[in-house]
């Protein structure tokens, strides 16, 4: 694992020179890899990227006896921790903040079977160390034009009429406009005639234990012609994701390391493929991390000043789901 700055100088390189690639970057800035996908050993990491893979076709049945338990993480802890965020939020300090917990999970499927066995556009696998299945898409560039699709929003589709109740929710409309607002602008940094091509349309999600909806966005604008020289600068300047971390952002992201009781490492950071043209990419969030045998699911939700620490704490819990269809 390298730093981000020669992590994105050596992105820059094989962007320029048209090698097929994959990157990470953690969320606290520590981390990161970049590594040419001829040379990736699947035994050591496994990808499936907006349909990019190195995982062969292998049947994982979804065993009838699929255990899966979660343990809810300290509720004294979560309110301690939302307290110093809803302190800062009504100082103004932050408008918007994505608070996090790991959540303590017992399975008797392995991260490996998981990756193969979750359904989501964006999957990747670090032996020994975390699974992630992410739904979110972080940027993808065609063409010259650079896109990002923030989502904030989440329901469970068993709710009488859910999908009103997710795009009349003023609460979730608050967060939306603001993380939309806050990509546009990063977007901005990078880019031109930066425009809103689609705002908040419905996703859905299939776990085991029913569908979640989620509202998305769609941004766009116009990167200049040399892009892939610049791609690793691009992705730095784009990073954390806007839509995991909060807004104003710099100022968030203090507030979030003195909230938050663990270090996210790779949770919510960035992940992707860069075919030799387009690059695809992805919020690593839906994220499994693994600490010797013990393994914890990474969950979150966007905090406003109009939260509830009850409904935010449940919010949580209701993300901690594996991505498998039942009839799978």
């Amino acid at each position: 694992m390298k730093s981000w700055f020669a992590t994105a100088s050596r992105i820059n390189d094989m962007a320029t020179a048209g090698i097929p690639f994959l990157f990470a970057f953690d969320f606290p800035g520590k981390e990161s890899l970049a590594l040419p996908l001829a040379e990736i050993d699947p035994n050591e990491i496994l990808f499936d990227i907006a349909g990019f893979t190195n995982a062969k076709k292998v049947s994982v049945p979804l065993q009838l006896n699929m255990t899966f338990e979660r343990e809810a993480p300290d509720a004294i802890l979560y309110w301690d921790a939302f307290e110093k965020v809803m302190f800062h939020l009504k100082r103004g300090d932050s408008y918007l903040l994505n608070l996090t917990f790991p959540v303590s999970i017992k399975t008797n499927l392995n991260t490996h079977q998981i990756f193969h066995l979750a359904k989501a556009p964006f999957k990747l696998w670090v032996k020994d160390r975390f699974v992630v299945f992410s739904p979110e898409s972080f940027v993808t560039i065609r063409h010259n034009r650079i896109h990002t699709f923030p989502m904030k929003g989440t329901i469970s589709a068993q709710l009488p009429d859910a999908e009103q109740a997710l795009l009349n929710n003023q609460k979730e409309l608050a967060e939306h406009y603001t993380i939309v607002d806050l990509l546009r602008n990063d977007i901005g940094m990078v880019s031109e005639e930066v425009r809103v091509e689609r705002f908040r349309y419905i996703d859905t999600i299939h776990t085991l234990n029913g569908q979640l909806l989620q509202t998305s966005s769609h941004i766009n604008g116009v990167l200049p012609q040399n892009w892939q020289q610049e791609l690793g600068n691009i992705l730095l300047k784009l990073l954390p994701a806007g839509s995991i971390s909060g807004a104003p952002k710099r100022r968030t992201l203090e507030i979030i390391s003195e909230a938050e009781t663990d270090d996210r490492g790779f949770y919510t950071g960035v992940m992707g493929i860069f075919d030799g043209e387009a690059l695809h990419s992805a919020v690593m969030i839906r994220f499994i991390e693994q600490r010797g045998e013990a393994l914890f699911f990474r969950a979150g939700g966007g905090i406003t000043v109009n939260s509830r620490c009850e409904e935010e704490y449940n919010e949580l819990l209701q993300k901690v789901v594996l991505p498998f269809k039942p009839s799978y």
